[in-house]
């Protein structure tokens, strides 16, 4: 059986002292130790931001990519070999944000990828300016007047995609958290795990106080996974009371399983020779 230590890369994390990226970090290389699953089989890719040294800090592949392009470089890993799992981490801003098109459309499509976002309401790493999940009114470097958008709501951006898997969970609760991402790796289809996390550093709103004060289980509260309008009540819940767990999972054919180049083998496996692409060079003559 594995240990969460037989994940762990060869680097140190640089975050500032209990920033809640550490508790992710944790869960994460405790969701891979029980789900055994094999170091060369699993790809983690990355964006810019706090989140973004991932890679660099678990012993699997790995590849940090630029600024909300998190899920394009998923999906061609995917594309290429399919057999392997493939987790994307990135934050609020990169993925919420300049990410956005490519959040919405992953789901669309339906790939069998796990998207951990650290969802911190603020860009942690360049000075703690305004995320797109901030609260309205949040004051800020980039905001001393306060936020006039509304915040995104990414679990009801991920139900209005047709996303198959949603969850929430927090990077304190480290078991909880530890058994939604491998609820989701194990998911057939894309899984979204939005994860709170406080940024220590930045934002000294969204404490750990603050969420301890409102999180609750959906579990423990007798919720019922696979009502799709129940989900949405949850989905919009945010206030008092902040609802973590599954929100909702379906199952439905993978973009993969539809891909008909990929059926018999892998693309990775395939031989460019073995393909005549001579018709179609004379179409474009």
């Amino acid at each position: 059986m594995a240990r969460s230590t037989d994940y762990q890369g060869h680097e140190h994390p640089t975050w500032c002292p209990n920033c809640g990226d550490f508790g992710i970090l944790a869960a994460v290389k405790m969701a891979l130790a029980d789900l055994n699953l094999p170091t060369h089989e699993t790809v983690v890719v990355s964006g810019i931001g706090c989140s973004g040294k991932m890679p660099h800090y678990l012993k699997t592949y790995g590849f940090e990519g630029i600024h909300g392009r998190v899920l394009p470089v998923a999906t061609g890993v995917k594309l290429a070999n399919h057999k392997l799992n493939v987790i994307g981490i990135g934050g609020d801003g990169d993925g919420y944000g300049i990410g956005m098109g490519h959040f919405i459309h992953a789901m669309r499509r339906n790939l069998d990828l796990t998207y951990i976002v650290h969802n911190n309401q603020v860009y942690g790493l360049t000075k703690g300016q305004t995320s797109p999940t901030s609260e309205h009114h949040f004051t800020s470097p980039s905001t001393p007047d306060g936020v006039i958008e509304m915040p995104v709501n990414p679990l009801a951006l991920a139900l209005g995609s047709d996303a198959t898997f949603i969850a929430r969970g927090f990077s304190k609760n480290l078991v909880e958290l530890r058994d939604i991402i491998k609820a989701g790796i194990q998911h057939k289809g894309f899984s979204l795990i939005d994860v709170l996390q406080p940024c220590v550093t930045y934002n000294h709103v969204n404490t750990y106080a603050w969420y301890q004060q409102r999180i609750y289980s959906l579990v423990k509260e007798g919720y019922v996974v696979g009502d799709k309008a129940t989900a949405w009540v949850k989905a919009l819940e945010w206030g008092d009371r902040i609802p973590l767990g599954i929100f909702h999972k379906e199952d439905r054919p993978t973009y993969e399983d539809e891909v008909v180049s990929i059926q018999k083998e892998a693309l990775v496996d395939q031989s460019a020779s073995a393909n005549d692409i001579s018709p179609l060079l004379d179409k474009l003559r």
